[in-house]
């Protein structure tokens, strides 16, 4: 078994200053920790996996493709493959889980 604390998986992201921690690759997928703090601008492009965001706190607007909604601490969304989006409006820090599948290479 692997087990993550959200605390510790924050603590170790913000000590290597970096906005995203990959926690666990496995052979079908991979998962981390995602943050944006409120104001911030989302840098991504498009991943050649599918990705489930988590929302774990925060509150923010996502843009998948055309379509736009707000988000906050329990929302799930489901970006397919090559998909443009972005986090955006970020009013809280946002700390999202990241699922990839297959894993982020």
């Amino acid at each position: 078994m692997k087990a993550f604390r959200l605390d510790e998986l924050e603590a170790e992201r913000a000590a290597n200053d970096g906005a995203y921690l990959q926690f666990l690759r496995e052979r079908n997928m991979s998962v981390g920790l995602y943050a944006l703090d409120a104001g911030d601008l989302d840098p991504q492009k498009p991943h050649p996996q599918d990705e489930v965001y988590f929302v774990v706190s925060g509150r923010a607007s996502i843009t998948v493709g055309l379509e736009t909604t707000q988000i906050a601490r329990g929302s799930v969304i489901y970006v397919p493959a090559g998909v443009a989006h972005r986090f955006h409006h970020i009013t809280e820090d946002l700390r999202v889980l990241v699922v990839f599948s297959p894993p982020e290479s």
